[in-house]
Order: C-alpha cells, then sequence, then structure tokens
C-alpha cells in the first residue's frame, strides 16, 4: 500500500490544525484520532510521560464502542514504567518507531498485558505501531500506540513501512505545539503569580477593602458566564470563550493595583476628620479650660462661662455628628463656617481657634470621608495602575489587560476618570468591570465610612446611574438577573 496525494493533503491539514489548536487535551485528542485515521486502524492508546513512567491518557477501539479518558476521566490502569521489555518505554527511551506485525508472533517484547486483555475481553490484538513523541530538543512527551491496522477488506494486517516516518512526523508535530503550549502554560503562570503578589500585598496593607479585588473577579465571573450562557440559548450578540474570560478574570485581579501608591490616611480614612477628631476633641478640652482661667481671672463672669461651656459642650456634639453623617446639607455647612470663625484670644493675644482650616473642609464634605484633593489623590490609583502595567511585558493573551483596567472609571457618558472615554470608545470587558466594581463598593460589608446596601439596592442604584448615562443598562440587568440565579 502506496500514500495517495489524498494522503499527504490530509497530514498538511492536520499539522495546520495542530499548530492552531490552544487546548492540551484537545490536541492529544487529535493526536490519537488521526493518527488511526490514516493509518485506518481499529484501535488506539496515548500516554502521557510524567514522573518517569508513561500513563494511560487516552483508549479508544472502535470494533468494541470503546472510549476512555475522552471525556477528562482518569483511566484507572496502572502507569507502564520504563523498562525495555516494554513496547511502549522501549519506544519511549529510544526515541525509536516499533512496528510489530503480529504481538502473538514476537519474542522481541513482553506481550502479556496485552494477551491477557484479549483473554479478558475476546479482543485479538496483532499488528501495533509504536511512535515516541518528542519535542526539537528530544524531550519526551509521551507514546503513541497504534494497533490494528485495517486493509481495505476490514481484515486486521501490518502496519505498513510508510506510515512509520508519517506517524512519527505527526508525533513530533504535536510534541513540539504541546512544548508550546508548556511555555504559554508557564507564561500564565508566571504572570498570574505576579499578580496574585501584587493584590496579597494591597490586601494586607489595609484592612479595609482587603475583599474587593476577589469580590470583582467574582462578580466578573460571575456576569461573564451569564453573558456566555445567553449566547449560547440565542439571546445575546456576546459570549467570552475561554480565553476571553480567562483574560478578564486577569483584569478584575489586578484591576485596583495602583492603590498602592495611594497614602494610606485616605486608603483607611473611615470619617470625615478620622484621626483628626482626637485633636479636636483636645482642643476643645483646652478651650474649656482656658475659658476657665478667664472666669477665674475674672475676664468674663461665671454665667458667662457657663454659657461658653454649655456651646462648647453642644458644638463637640455637632461636629461628632458631621463626622459621621450621611450627608452634610447646605445649614450644616454653613454653621461648620461659623464655628471655625469662632476663636479664643487669651490676655497675650495668643489666638486658638475652634476649627482648623483643614477641619472645616473636612467636615463640609457633602458625603463621603475624602477631601476634593484627597480625591483626586484616591482617583489617581488608575493612572498609577496604567503606569505600572506598563513597565509589565503581557503576553500576547492578556495584552489587552492594561487597557481595560485603565479605563473602569470612565463612564458611558464621558464624565468618568481618567481620560473622559465614553459610548464605543470602552469596550465590553471595561464596561463589566465598572458595573461590577460599583455593586461591590456598594454592597460591600468592611467599608468603615458606610453601611452596607442590600442587592437589590445596589441594582437599583446601577440603575439609576444606568439612566443617567453613565452606566450600561443591559449589563446591569444581567447582574441582576446572574446574582438572582446564584441565590437560587
Amino acid at each position: 500500500m502506496h500514500l495517495q496525494y489524498e494522503d499527504f493533503e490530509k497530514i498538511m491539514d492536520i499539522g495546520i490544525r495542530l499548530s492552531t489548536e490552544r487546548n492540551r487535551n484537545r490536541l492529544l485528542m487529535t493526536i490519537l484520532d488521526k493518527g488511526m485515521e490514516i493509518t485506518n486502524c481499529d484501535a488506539s492508546t496515548l500516554y502521557l510521560y510524567e514522573n518517569d513512567r508513561l500513563t494511560f491518557k487516552f483508549m479508544k477501539t472502535l470494533s468494541k464502542g470503546i472510549s476512555r479518558g475522552l471525556n477528562g476521566e482518569v483511566i484507572d490502569l496502572p502507569p507502564v514504567p520504563m523498562k525495555e521489555e516494554n513496547v511502549c518505554s522501549y519506544a519511549a527511551i529510544h526515541r525509536e518507531v516499533v512496528n510489530i506485525p503480529d504481538v502473538y508472533a514476537s519474542s522481541r517484547f513482553d506481550f502479556s498485558g496485552p494477551r491477557q486483555y484479549d483473554s479478558l475481553t475476546g479482543y485479538r490484538t496483532q499488528s501495533q505501531l509504536v511512535v515516541p513523541l518528542a519535542n526539537n530538543e528530544n524531550e519526551l512527551i509521551g507514546v503513541l500506540q497504534l494497533i490494528n491496522a485495517m486493509d481495505e477488506d476490514g481484515s486486521v494486517t501490518a502496519f505498513g513501512e510508510e506510515y512509520e516516518i508519517i506517524i512519527r512526523a505527526l508525533g513530533a508535530i504535536a510534541a513540539i505545539e504541546l512544548t508550546n503550549l508548556s511555555y504559554v502554560e508557564a507564561l500564565k503562570a508566571q504572570i498570574y503569580s505576579f499578580v496574585e503578589a501584587l493584590t496579597t500585598a494591597l490586601e494586607e496593607r489595609t484592612p479595609y477593602n482587603a475583599l474587593h479585588t476577589r469580590n470583582v473577579e467574582k462578580y466578573a465571573s460571575l456576569l461573564a458566564d451569564y453573558i456566555t450562557k445567553l449566547h449560547k440559548e440565542g439571546k445575546c450578540d456576546s459570549t467570552f470563550d475561554p480565553a476571553g474570560k480567562e483574560q478578564l478574570m486577569l483584569a478584575a485581579l489586578i484591576h485596583d493595583i495602583g492603590k498602592m501608591v495611594v497614602p494610606l490616611s485616605i486608603m483607611n480614612k473611615a470619617t470625615r476628620l478620622d484621626a483628626r477628631i482626637e485633636k479636636v476633641d483636645d482642643r476643645f478640652k483646652l478651650l474649656k479650660v482656658l475659658y476657665e482661667v478667664d472666669m477665674l481671672r475674672g475676664r468674663i463672669t461665671p454665667e458667662e462661662y457657663e454659657a461658653v461651656s454649655r456651646d462648647l459642650e453642644s458644638e463637640l456634639i455637632f461636629i461628632h455628628e458631621m463626622d459621621v453623617i450621611d450627608h452634610v446639607s447646605d445649614e450644616d455647612c454653613e454653621h461648620i463656617r461659623q464655628l471655625a470663625e469662632k476663636q479664643h484670644v487669651s490676655e497675650d493675644g495668643e489666638v486658638l481657634v475652634y476649627l482648623t482650616k483643614k477641619e472645616a473642609e473636612c467636615l463640609s464634605i457633602r458625603s463621603g470621608t475624602l477631601t476634593v484633593q484627597e480625591r483626586k489623590e484616591m482617583e489617581n490609583h488608575v493612572v498609577m495602575t496604567s503606569k505600572i502595567l506598563e513597565k509589565v511585558q503581557f503576553y500576547k493573551g492578556f495584552s489587552m489587560v492594561p487597557k481595560w483596567v485603565g479605563a473602569h472609571h470612565e463612564y458611558l457618558d464621558g464624565s468618568g476618570y481618567p481620560n473622559g472615554l465614553k459610548g464605543d470608545e470602552l469596550d465590553l470587558e471595561t464596561r463589566l468591570l465598572t458595573v461590577v466594581d460599583i455593586y461591590d463598593a456598594l454592597v460591600a460589608t468592611d467599608r468603615p465610612y458606610k453601611q452596607p446596601i442590600s442587592r437589590q439596592g445596589a441594582i437599583q442604584i446601577l440603575k439609576d446611574m444606568a439612566q443617567r448615562g453613565k452606566v450600561d443598562l443591559q449589563l446591569v440587568e444581567w447582574l441582576d438577573e446572574a446574582l438572582g440565579e446564584e441565590d437560587g
């Protein structure tokens, strides 16, 4: 039997397919299936070289309808030791193709295993073509064992010698591609370890927001999976293949890495005054003492002292309320302005103000705990994230991560930061990260400056933002549905 033009064409097609396959299991199955197809054989076994042994990966026998390992299940057969009496081990050790016309007529190797298998199953193992899978550096990947070549009449025959070089070439291509996949997987693992290290450092830096990164990753994964499910059901055009979701997950993990450079005094600012409240308390104690001295020296009457003492107590209560209140009103701001103008002047002309300018500025923050300048420093974490990621040479499969991460605080109407991007300038992945980032910030239970909001409350806030043109309404609705399914 001689190879025909169609055989060479088929081999070229297989080579192209192997070189473009990025899933390890599918690549291994392609080796097995195409090896059987080229040689027209009835059965095959694919072994992988692991821990100095050959372990069973896939087994297939067409005439018996047997298919094992193809769905990822482990084949419960003992590994083959690397001993030369085993034909597969011999081929692996010597990187040599072994062609056995009839195992029952051969004394070259120990075929007690196939004979025992035959006696148990009623199968008749006859011809074998055993091919080592070694890459261009002669590193052993595994062994392909083809069994019982079939002639045109369907009878078992020996494997033609012309197939040896073809199957060996097929095995070499596959081994090289498997090695390349291993390199890619190692590169991905390196990138993920780098991201994990930075994420852990960020989490350890502050007790607040410690779970935020993990939660954003969790919600991004949930939403991506839900979108993919809708796509399979024909309900949306978008989808996330494994590579796309993998890239999204990396972006979620690294989206806040720029917070490494935000001062802890801002990161951990739990109230408007935060640590400054202690200085205010001490100052009001001092003010009371100074007014008492004034009374004792006759500068003010006892009645005036009582009045000023009540005023100090009342103002300090007001300050503590403003320090933690959800929203500061216009009336409150005016009260704070007037309070900041109050002062005590001693006999020698030394002035002690009730509130410093900075304290008054902090107390006048309408909502949240950060002043305008502090918020700018916090928002700068996005710029710093981009600067940090510019220094990282990302594997091409993760090349979009810096772009998505650098824009996760942008809004559809262009009112976000840092670059005022809008609409179509924002990829689906960026818009998705924006939605889940805001959602977790709203429902988070570890923020000392705010109470957590319920799931439905957070979704409603996001819907209101969508109505104002800030975020993607469809993504908000899908997140709501996905969370509902998760809750059961």
